[in-house]
This record gives structure tokens, sequence and C-alpha cells, in this order.
């Protein structure tokens, strides 16, 4: 069976990557791309400092009501000192990236490049394009010690689980998760439950997820669970959002 894609060249280079076997060259030339992608990542993020990462829906405005909650927990993480990362782009990202910017924080983005073009939102002090959504999500993950996960849609999930299934499986730390918005999430949150209930999972899994609706509770768990737990302090020497390990 041949399969031909007449508008091969118009999709985006990690599509054709997944679209099937190609030739060894252009696999290996994918492989030095791919790398040079992470290595000119690292170079950009390396002095960002710890980061808390927001993830949610690119398609809510600010006549939203969780546009509004977004920009509170990003105020509120960069109050706490810590760089707030989203991946850049509009909506929750926007409002949570805003809410650290004006709040005199430190505010970054990982941009994904789409054929429709999304730009990096306005409040951003540092952002790198990438290509690839594995590396994206990757940036996303490793700079973080904490996860807040706003209402979104397919792409915020996989982020969610993502996250759960590297700190479940022990391949990074056990950094707090927190969902926020109980209502939104319930039927997911129901669901884990189901999971828990029929040993998919453990039941300890569920302990791994803080769902609130309230900023000031997010602020808490997140004090106890990663600023005290890896004992983070402020470093006076430097602005504000940078942090050191003790």
């Amino acid at each position: 069976m041949e399969n031909n894609h007449n508008n091969n060249h118009l999709q985006p280079e990690e599509s054709r990557f997944l679209s099937g076997p190609r030739s060894r060259f252009k696999e290996l030339l994918f492989t030095f791309r791919v790398q040079y992608s992470f290595i000119r990542a690292f170079r950009k993020m390396h002095f960002i400092g710890p980061c808390v990462t927001v993830f949610g829906s690119a398609r809510f405005d600010v006549t939203n009501p969780f546009y509004k909650k977004a920009e509170e927990v990003g105020a509120a993480l960069a109050n706490m000192g810590f760089t707030v990362m989203t991946g850049g782009g509009p909506g929750i990202m926007e409002a949570a990236n805003k809410g650290a910017y004006e709040a005199g924080g430190y505010s970054v983005g990982c941009n994904i490049i789409l054929p429709f073009e999304q730009k990096p939102n306005p409040y951003l002090h540092k952002w790198i394009n990438i290509r690839y959504f594995f590396v994206r999500k990757f940036l996303l993950i490793k700079y973080s010690y904490a996860f807040v996960v706003m209402p979104g849609g397919m792409g915020t999930l996989d982020e969610l689980f993502e996250s759960i299934t590297l700190i479940q499986t022990k391949m990074i730390q056990n950094f707090p998760v927190v969902i926020f918005g109980s209502e939104y999430h319930k039927e997911l949150c129901e669901h884990i439950r189901i999971m828990a209930e029929n040993e998919s999972i453990s039941p300890k899994d569920m302990e791994l997820l803080f769902v609130t609706d309230s900023v000031e509770e997010m602020a808490a768990h997140i004090k106890t669970h990663a600023i005290e737990r890896f004992k983070l302090v402020k470093k006076p020497q430097r602005p504000n959002w940078w942090f050191g390990e003790e």
C-alpha cells in the first residue's frame, strides 16, 4: 500500500516525522534538529530560576472567569518568589504570565510553532519558540517545582497526565500538582477515583493531586510541598524571583 501525501511539504516537521518511516538520512537529520532544539533551549532557559508551570486553555479570553483566576494564580506564584512558566500562548497562559509580570515577578514561555502561527503573549520577560511538542513538554516540566492545572482542553490534560506519570514512576521528584477548578474538573477527578477503585492505579496516587478553587490554598500547598520540602530559599543578592537550594 502506497502512502502518498500530496500536501506533505506543507506539514510541520514533527507531523512529517510521525507520518511513518522515511529514508534513513531524513530520520538521522531529524535527530540532529531535535538535538539542536534541546541544546538551544537549555542555553536559553538555564538561568530562569526554579519555576512553577501553569497549564491551561489557549481559548479563554479576558471575559472568561478562569482568565481572571489565572492572573491571580500568576501573581501569587510570583509573590512567593517563583518564575511563572507557561506554554507562552494566549488564554490561560497569557493570564498567568500577565499576573506574574504585573506583580513584579519573572515570566517565561515555551511557545510552540504551529501552522496557524501561535505568537508569544506580550507578558513574557523571556521566551523560546519551539518546533516540537515533545521538546516543549519536556521544558515545561524540567525547570518546575510545582504544576498548576487550570481549566483547559486535550493539550492541558496531556500535560497533566505527563506530569503525574513522571512523578508516579519516580522519573521526577514528588512535586505538587494542583488542579484548579473543582467543578470544571469534577468528572476528571471522579474518573481518577474510579481508576484507583479498579486498581489500575494505586490509591496512593490519588495523593499526588490537590484540588482547589482557592488561590490562597494553592499557595499554601505549594509552600508546604515545594518550598519547605525542597528547602528553597530566596537569595537576597539576586532579584526576588530567584531561588537556590539550601
